[in-house]
């Protein structure tokens, strides 16, 4: 590899940097990061960068706000140390999920997280549209004002996310990594391809899973979920308090969910893209076992299991018996989560993905074409 590259590394995932730079055949740029008593973040950047090609690479994953001030602040530190190119590599891309705002028929925003009834009706009846953060465009303007001259990441949540930003933005996808776990090890697809099907959770990631299972030649099921304001029912001669109770009591919304496609007696393969809290996925894991699939194996790419994920996972399949196995990429560090899984009894494999990750580096630096990435992966 050509002495001009430079890899400077965060904290958030040392593991997967530490395996791009092994298949780059080059050692990391040693840096010294470090946070005052109050919290502020101060990094040295230890070797010179003058006139290299700077790759900063930080997973938004774990403290993902201080994570991304710390990737703000290596960006900037190469910049001031006359570097001259920075491309950042974000294998998970924070704040994905923010890039647009729904609005209902009358222009003002869908809240999903609205604290009474009362206060819903009184923003529809306002008239009146409420500011919402613009947190995509936001974010764009961080990491170019940092210095950010081109951005590398996987799977976004949000593809639209991509228009936020004036730099080249590289969008790297799984589905080569993933097709190929299933086809060479997965016995189920090797032995009776006709009785397996790729299985969506949600309309959104739709598109992804479809491009799967033509690609695999097999079926196609979609999980439908509608979520629907609850329409209290109050009796008006009732006390005013107790009125008011009836309300603050009531579940918010109703949501139902219903199975497009056969899956009686099949292998299904739930894709997701991004896995937080793991409700939508049990969600949609119970309702699979109950249209009576043989088997069920989940595979996510963004494995982030928020807060108490994890056992909520666990107990439930403990309970129900829902997943068969669960496949995660290292895009954001799994260590803690497998040991935890297997703990639990949930069979867990983890698909690496710093083999992408190097080779777009390398492809980029050599200033060649990455497109057969997008489709092939690399092996």
């Amino acid at each position: 590899m050509s002495g001009d590259i430079v890899v400077v590394g965060g904290t958030s995932h040392p593991e997967l940097i530490k395996s791009i730079c092994e298949k780059l055949n080059i050692q990391q740029t040693k840096s010294n990061i470090k946070k005052f008593a109050n919290g502020e973040t101060s990094i040295q950047i230890l070797e010179s960068v003058r006139e290299k090609d700077v790759f900063v690479i930080q997973s938004g994953c774990g403290h993902v706000n201080d994570n991304f001030m710390q990737l703000l602040i290596l960006i900037s530190s190469c910049k001031i140390a006359s570097c001259n190119r920075i491309t950042v590599v974000m294998p998970y891309f924070c704040y994905s999920r923010q890039a647009d705002i729904p609005f209902l028929a009358n222009g003002t925003p869908k809240m999903t997280n609205t604290s009474s009834i009362e206060s819903l009706s009184d923003i529809s009846n306002s008239g009146k549209k409420l500011f919402v953060s613009q947190n995509g465009t936001l974010i764009a303007n961080l990491l170019t004002t940092a210095g950010a001259d081109h951005v590398i990441t996987m799977d976004l949540h949000d593809p639209q996310f991509q228009g936020f930003f004036n730099i080249a933005v590289d969008n790297l996808y799984s589905r080569p990594i993933l097709e190929d776990y299933i086809k060479w090890e997965i016995d189920d697809y090797k032995l009776d391809v006709d009785n397996f099907v790729i299985v969506s959770p949600d309309a959104g990631g739709a598109k992804r899973a479809t491009k799967i299972a033509d690609s695999l030649g097999v079926s196609f099921a979609m999980i439908h979920k509608e979520k629907k304001m609850r329409v209290p029912v109050v009796i008006d001669s009732a006390p005013i308090m107790q009125r008011q109770d009836s309300i603050a009591n009531m579940s918010k919304y109703i949501t139902t969910t219903m199975l497009v496609g056969d899956v009686n007696g099949k292998t299904c393969i739930m894709i997701d893209d991004l896995v937080d809290t793991g409700y939508t996925m049990l969600r949609a894991a119970k309702l699979l076992k109950q249209q009576k699939c043989k088997k069920l194996i989940i595979v996510i790419t963004h494995g982030i299991f928020s807060g108490d994920a994890v056992t909520r996972i666990v107990e439930s399949n403990k309970q129900f018996n829902l997943i068969d196995k669960l496949i995660v990429t290292n895009t954001i560090p799994q260590n803690d989560h497998v040991e935890k899984f297997s703990a639990g009894g949930i069979d867990c494999k983890v698909l690496d993905v710093s083999t992408v990750f190097s080779e777009a580096i390398r492809r980029i630096h050599n200033g060649e074409s990455i497109s057969s990435l997008f489709e092939r992966g690399w092996h």
